[in-house]
């Protein structure tokens, strides 16, 4: 693992589009429903265990959560989705503060669809990979939980969620992921170092 991911540190939580720090050039945003593992994931990655707050209670990122890596690079945690428990004023205030992000952030370079396993691609997933398509953003599909599977089921999974984007337009790389065992963190690395602008040491 790169030595820039395990000194990620968070820098700022943002309300909106305005209040995103200056200076950055490259970011890339991880997306997924309120209790897919977007933080769990995140913290596998930096190999930390408390960066980004998981909570049993899902919906509770209501801002663009910023994690620096270095002066210049971020990763940024979105307000999760489809949580129904979330007010209904709420969840449209955060869908257009996400659609004004993913739009407007010249910075973004790539998206992390974080995907329970267990649910496969549901609605609210499939309409952020096409809206991500729809920008030409590369998108990094994570199912994670993979090891509450079996490794058939899993394989499975994966393989018919790949085969429904085999003809797709815009890069989309679908892979295992496992915080329990670490599995799939290797890709997932590998193609943050290819948008985040980071050279392997």
């Amino acid at each position: 693992m790169n030595p820039l991911y395990h000194r990620a540190e968070f820098l700022l939580s943002a309300p909106n589009l305005k209040t995103t720090p200056d200076g950055i050039e490259f970011e890339v945003a991880f997306a997924g429903r309120s209790n897919a593992g977007k933080s769990s994931t995140i913290n596998t990655l930096t190999h930390q265990k408390s960066l980004a707050r998981t909570s049993k209670t899902p919906g509770r990122t209501q801002q663009l959560v910023y994690f620096k890596l270095d002066e210049t690079r971020c990763l940024v945690d979105l307000p999760g989705y489809g949580y129904a428990k979330v007010p209904l004023n709420v969840q449209l205030k955060w869908q257009k503060e996400l659609e004004h992000y993913l739009e407007k952030r010249a910075v973004l370079n790539g998206l992390v669809l974080v995907v329970d396993i267990r649910r496969s691609l549901a609605e609210y997933d499939m309409q952020m990979i096409e809206y991500a398509t729809h920008l030409n953003l590369d998108v990094f599909v994570a199912l994670t939980k993979a090891d509450k599977l079996s490794r058939n089921a899993a394989k499975n999974t994966l393989f018919s969620a790949q085969k429904l984007f085999k003809d797709a337009s815009t890069n989309i790389q679908i892979e295992l992921f496992s915080s329990l065992k670490k599995e799939g963190v290797e890709p997932l690395h590998d193609w943050l170092d290819a948008h985040m602008g980071i050279t392997k040491v």
